[in-house]
This record gives structure tokens, C-alpha cells and sequence, in this order.
């Protein structure tokens, strides 16, 4: 198993365990690796020191959210060059974040701007920022991921990361509330080589999701194009590799083939990170 992606502690709102121990649990539980994600802050450093003499693989990478000034190139340099495996554009901080009226910083600390991110076309803006970003996964051989962007801004994005030589592209939870993407149109994506994420939070938190939401969504994609994650470390919600294995319970439960769900969320994702 390989969870690629999970939130622990320290963050600006509480999470179940801190690095350590969130680390220590999937080693317990026989995880072959993870990934540390946090909206507003660079989790390179950390994974680097919770892995260390580890028997697992602790990966981390980078959010472009507002504490980094959104799409800013000299923060992705850094954090790669750092060793960050996976560049996620807007989440916290994307437009479609504050439309959904879904929690943001500006939100949770008073004073701070509101100010939000996207990519062409809905911000044509940032697209000499977005393309230079791109360059610079496709350099690093890391991985890209769409974050909270729209489906129109996906449609833009995955082009020009393509003729920029990114060959890693995941999306970020495709069907949840944002960006609240169909299956026809994330297959659309994985046709281009994209894989799309399904995670166990949704499965917990999303209004209105059930198992077999998520499971008509993963037969729709096709499970050759799907990687399974927890997005997990809420404290309401499982301990991450529980939640994994609740989630592939989840989905078999509703017929799915258990062996193809477990390389959903185990060979693929790895494979995905792998150098």
C-alpha cells in the first residue's frame, strides 16, 4: 500500500497525529510509502526527516497556495530542487475553493487577503507563470497535480504540461466538491495519461457521497486509471491506513474487483512517485 496523500501535524488547523507518528503507523501497517501534503507549507523538509531510517518511502512536496504567492516559479524551483516529488497547483486558494465556500486561511485567521488563484482561461493572467511551472516539474521528473482548478483550467493545463514534458500528472480528487468533476471528463483526462484520485475523505466528508458514488466513478474512469488515497489526518476522521482499507472495503462492497482496488491504492501510486 501507498498513500499519496495525507495531512498531519503541524498545520494551521488540528490534525489527527504529527509527522512521526503518522509515519509510524504506516509502517506498522506495512505501507510500502506516503505522502505528506499540507495546503500552506512545503512538506520537503518534513517527509525528509520523518523518513529518515524508515522502512518506508516518505515523500513530500509543495501546495501553491497563498503562502507561496500562488503560482510562483522561484517557490517550485525551491522545493524541487529541495526534493519535492509532487507540485499540486491551487487547493486552499484556488477560485473554485472560495466558490464552493469550502475553508480557506483567509477564513480561519482575520486579516488576511482573499485573494485567489487560476490558471487560463479563467485567469489568462498567470499563464507565462503556469508554463514556466510546468517546465520545471517536466525538468525534476516530478509529479503534477491539478489541486482544486476547474475543469476548464484542467483542460488548459494538461496541454501545455504535456508539451512541456511532464509525463506525471495526477488529479487531485476529481469528483469531489471541487472541482465536482464528472467521470467522462476526468477519462477524457486519463486518456491523455492523467490518473485521477479517489480518496476515503470524500467517502467520510463529501456532502451526499456514497460508496456507490464513488464506485460508479471509479467503473466510469476505468480502474486502470485510478489511484485510491486516504486524505486523511482530520481528527473526525479514521487513522489514514484504516481509512484506506476502509475505503477499498468500501468500493469491493459495491463489486468492484478487490485485487485491482488494492493496486489502485498500492503498485499504481507508487509507481507513480517512483524515480
Amino acid at each position: 500500500m501507498f498513500d499519496l496523500h495525507v495531512h498531519a501535524a503541524p498545520d494551521v488547523v488540528d490534525r489527527r497525529l504529527d509527522d512521526a507518528a503518522t509515519v509510524d503507523a504506516y509502517e506498522r501497517d506495512g505501507f510500502s510509502g506516503c505522502v505528506l501534503k499540507a495546503h500552506y507549507e512545503s512538506t520537503v523538509g518534513r517527509a525528509h526527516t520523518a523518513g529518515r531510517g524508515r522502512g518506508l518511502q516518505v515523500l513530500g512536496g509543495l501546495a501553491l497556495n497563498q503562502h507561496v504567492g500562488g503560482l510562483n516559479p522561484a517557490a517550485v524551483e525551491a522545493a524541487l530542487a529541495a526534493g519535492a516529488r509532487i507540485i499540486w497547483f491551487p487547493t486552499a486558494d484556488a477560485l473554485t475553493q472560495k466558490r464552493a465556500g469550502l475553508p480557506r486561511l483567509c477564513g480561519l485567521r482575520p486579516g488576511l487577503s482573499e485573494h485567489t488563484y487560476a490558471v487560463p482561461p479563467v485567469d489568462v493572467s498567470t499563464e507565462a507563470a503556469a508554463r514556466d511551472i510546468c517546465a520545471r516539474i517536466a525538468r525534476y521528473d516530478a509529479v503534477l497535480a491539478t489541486g482544486h482548478i476547474s475543469v476548464e483550467e484542467v483542460e488548459w493545463l494538461l496541454p501545455v504540461a504535456r508539451e512541456a514534458g511532464v509525463t506525471r500528472v495526477l488529479l487531485t480528487h476529481p469528483s469531489y466538491t471541487v472541482p465536482g468533476m464528472s467521470a467522462e471528463q476526468a477519462r477524457r483526462f486519463t486518456d491523455r495519461g492523467a490518473l485521477a484520485e479517489i480518496t476515503a475523505f470524500q467517502l467520510f466528508h463529501q456532502p451526499g457521497c456514497t460508496a456507490a458514488d464513488l464506485a460508479a466513478f471509479a467503473s466510469g474512469v476505468g480502474l486502470d486509471r485510478v489511484v485510491l488515497s486516504s486524505d486523511a489526518g482530520q481528527p473526525d476522521s479514521p487513522p489514514a491506513p484504516q481509512a484506506l482499507r476502509i475505503l477499498i472495503d468500501a468500493l469491493a462492497g459495491e463489486g468492484l474487483d478487490r485485487e485491482a482496488l488494492h493496486a489502485c491504492a498500492g503498485a499504481v501510486p507508487a509507481r507513480l512517485f517512483a524515480h
